[in-house]
């Protein structure tokens, strides 16, 4: 049971104590738990049967417990089950076919009580606090226990003493202790013959002295010779210790040797264990995604897109976890909208036109027939590409040197760690991908042309379609790309200047160090602008990390003044410590038109492997001022997003949570946005699109603090780490010195009375935003005429 049960555990603690595995529990009776139905840590739930120990003799004891979680939650009471001398525990006793929640091994842990009902379990770096409902239960489980422990290790001691049953790999260890062994034993007896001859001579010596002495010779003489035979004594003495040392030795050797070959023997079944139990993993892993992906109710084109706000939740809750309080939870808000689509027929709804309820125009044939802004963004959505080459555009690059298979060596890093601030901590390069996180920023542009398609827009509505379609397609870049880019030096900037090709101008500027942030602005000649400011937060969970970008995005189109607003949604590295590192993102978009006061609410679903839901589901409703819905959003951040026209809309079903559905009727789809196929050779070359291939190409006339002009990313792109990481180290201590130098400024500011304003960004100026009230960095322009000019004057030497 205990094996099964962690091999059932969704993460690497469970794995871990599947790999300790010991025999069964020691086979004798055990005192019946107490079976308080409902209880407070005692019996099952309320109405099943009670919760006792096995019938006497058995090698399983389970039953109820509270464990404790965090400081938020406290106490939780848990089905706890020991058997084959792992403790292995589960929420429910349902959960024992499916998902096991820990599993601690007794053989190697550690048993305590605190008081009259904790017991407190440790095994290396894992303790469970655990509670009973009564004294008299936490001595049983105390006593089953120690018992299980006791049963483990001889189980494990005698499975290691006998030689008959260790494995072939065992035996050529076995011989090759034997056989160090029997080389000792030669050299030992090589010194047994060296000292016997040294006594032997020595001897030989005494006597020849004895009789020296005998001799008549002069008192000063004599004197002499006693003295060489007292030291001729200390000789021997002293080769007869060094004899009897190396005989201890050997002795010791010996006596050694079979604890020597169990603890080799232990390490190596624990790598075989963990190599099974992974590739096991991996093909149940395989195996659950395809049994999600095929099983029934999922999208097709009768059903339409089915989407609860609320209703995601339970499965992200149910996901699999070794420990309850590293579970990762994703709560959507309580505004959030309730719907299910409906695909309509477009002849039914040509008939009965005057039954719309909700149509963005009025008549839903204007969607198949007079939306020349959609038909076209459906029909150049598939070969996007295509369109952009018809364009004139400068040949830029379509390839950069491969990624090199540098190792890395966490332990030596950690090492570097102990006794430093984390501020000065040097990470190497090899975490890092050739960009930094200023050209990451602009990446943002790649799909800008759903921007260009939005100015074409007269309904406020449809053009917001694009706004959200576009705030989409900025995450399609990340799917993939789970290095970090290069944290910008402050001053750094990058512009991306396609006014020729694309119609727009691109600067980015890092205005803060403590705490990061850059400021972005985008001119377009083709009717739009974007400014936005980005800090990033981040925040390590053990398991995984959290990167929450802080700061608005602003969106104006000049004709017709429309000014969007939105935030950007959260992204989570998982596997950080153990395993492929995977990148998802969760949580929810508001878009607002803040002159029309339009609003498109985005719901990014997070990934569950117990999920009916598409991996990195996106669904949304845009609605105008007054809350009447016109379009429904659908698709995934990695692929596509489509949107449908609303025709009618009516109340359906309540949910489990007691919220109601609204049931729009909907045209057929049309795709907005669709990704950018990969270029050749991706996956050795960081696994970059095509602009992100050409984003450090170097370019002439652009301003020394400019991010292409890097030296460290720039050998990092070239495959010269080593001096990549060297040249890193460089910069990252010029930096601290002018940091240092600043705020010796500051103090003596300070001393004297005076103001000290601090560090002043060079292109960009902080105002109050008039739309969010935020005091963030906007362009005041400068940069484009000092590059006609070349005058760099102004620019602070950071490289």
């Amino acid at each position: 049971m205990g094996k099964a049960a962690a091999l059932c555990g969704g993460g690497t603690r469970g794995l871990v104590s599947l790999l300790s595995a010991v025999p069964c529990l020691t086979c004798q009776e055990l005192p019946a738990m107490s079976a308080e139905p409902g209880g407070r840590g005692g019996g099952g739930p309320a109405g099943g049967p009670p919760a006792t120990a096995v019938a006497p003799g058995s090698d399983t004891y389970k039953g109820w417990l509270f464990k404790w979680t965090n400081y938020l939650k406290g106490y939780q009471r848990r089905w706890f089950v020991l058997s084959n001398g792992l403790l292995s525990y589960y929420r429910t006793q349902a959960e024992m076919a499916h998902t096991c929640r820990g599993t601690i091994n007794l053989s190697t842990a550690h048993i305590d009580t605190e008081d009259s009902c904790n017991i407190v379990l440790s095994n290396g770096g894992r303790t469970y606090h655990l509670k009973a409902n009564s004294e008299v239960e936490r001595q049983r489980w105390v006593t089953a226990l120690e018992l299980a422990k006791a049963k483990a290790i001889r189980m494990r001691n005698n499975q290691s003493d006998d030689s008959g049953d260790e494995e072939p790999a065992s035996q050529s260890d076995k011989s090759e202790l034997h056989g160090t062994l029997k080389t000792l034993s030669s050299k030992l007896e090589d010194l047994s013959t060296c000292n016997d001859l040294i006594a032997k001579h020595g001897a030989a010596l005494q006597r020849s002295l004895s009789e020296l002495e005998n001799l008549k010779l002069p008192a000063e003489s004599g004197e002499k010779i006693k003295a060489v035979n007292e030291r001729a004594t200390l000789f021997r003495i002293t080769s007869n210790a060094m004899i009897n040392a190396c005989r201890d030795f050997l002795d010791l050797a010996e006596t050694h040797s079979r604890k020597w070959q169990r603890a080799l023997q232990y390490e190596r079944e624990q790598r075989i264990r963990l190599e099974e139990t992974i590739e096991q993993l991996a093909k149940q892993h395989n195996s659950l995604e395809r049994a999600c992906r095929g099983a029934p109710g999922l999208s097709s084109s009768s059903t339409g897109v089915t989407s609860t706000a609320k209703g995601s939740v339970p499965s992200a809750k149910g996901e699999a976890s070794d420990e309850d309080e590293e579970t990762e939870y994703f709560d959507a808000m309580e505004d959030a909208p309730a719907f299910i689509t409906v695909t309509a027929d477009p002849k039914h709804h040509r008939r009965s036109g005057s039954n719309l309820s909700g149509a963005s125009e009025g008549h839903p044939e204007d969607w198949n027939l007079e939306d020349s802004v959609f038909e076209s963004s459906n029909q150049s959505s598939y070969n996007e590409s295509t369109c952009k080459d018809l364009l004139p555009k400068k040949r830029r690059r379509t390839r950069i040197p491969d990624k090199p298979n540098y190792s890395l060596n966490l332990w030596s890093i950690m090492k570097n760690c102990i006794g430093k601030e984390l501020s000065k901590i040097p990470m190497p390069v090899n975490f890092n991908e050739p960009l930094s996180m200023l050209q990451r920023l602009t990446e943002d542009l790649e799909y800008h042309e759903l921007l260009d398609k939005a100015v074409k827009c007269e309904s406020s509505t449809e053009q917001m379609c694009f706004v959200a379609a576009f705030s989409v397609s900025s995450y399609s870049t990340t799917v993939h790309r789970t290095a970090k880019p290069f944290n910008p030096l402050l001053g750094e900037t990058y512009e991306l200047d396609r006014l020729e090709e694309f119609g727009f101008r691109s600067l980015c500027e890092q205005v803060s160090h403590h705490p990061p942030a850059a400021a972005h602005h985008v001119y377009s000649k083709r009717g739009w602008t974007l400014w936005q400011e980005i800090t990033i937060a981040s925040k390590f969970r053990g398991k995984y990390l959290s990167i929450m970008p802080l700061g608005a995005i602003h969106l104006e189109f000049h004709s017709s003044g429309n000014h969007y607003v939105w935030r950007k949604v959260t992204s989570t590295v998982h596997n950080i410590i153990v395993g492929k590192l995977w990148i998802d993102q969760s949580g929810e978009i508001e878009i607002v038109n803040h002159k029309s006061k339009d609003k498109c609410q985005l719901k990014f679903t997070p990934y569950s492997y117990f999920s009916r839901d598409v991996p990195r589901k996106v669904t949304g409703v845009v609605s105008d001022a007054n809350g009447k819905a016109h379009y429904v959003m659908s698709g995934t951040w990695d692929e596509k997003m489509e949107c449908s026209k609303i025709v009618h809309s009516s109340h359906g079903s309540t949910s489990t949570e007691g919220k109601q559905k609204t049931v729009y009727q909907t045209l057929s789809p049309k795709v907005l946005w669709k990704k950018y196929p990969l270029p050749e050779n991706a996956e050795n070359m960081y696994f970059f699109s095509d602009l992100a291939l050409t984003l450090n190409e170097p370019e002439e006339r652009v301003a020394p603090t400019d991010s292409r002009l890097r030296p460290d990313q720039r050998l990092m792109e070239s495959g010269r780490w080593d001096e990549a990481n060297v040249e890193k180290q460089r910069l990252e201590e010029k930096q601290r010195a002018v940091r240092r130098r600043r705020e010796a400024e500051a103090v003596e500011a300070l001393e004297e009375g005076k103001d000290y304003e601090g560090y002043i960004p060079l292109w960009f100026e902080r105002k109050v935003d008039a739309v969010t009230g935020e005091l963030i960095c906007v362009y005041k322009g400068g940069y484009w005429e000092a590059k006609d000019k070349q005058d760099w004057s102004s620019c602070p030497d950071i490289f």
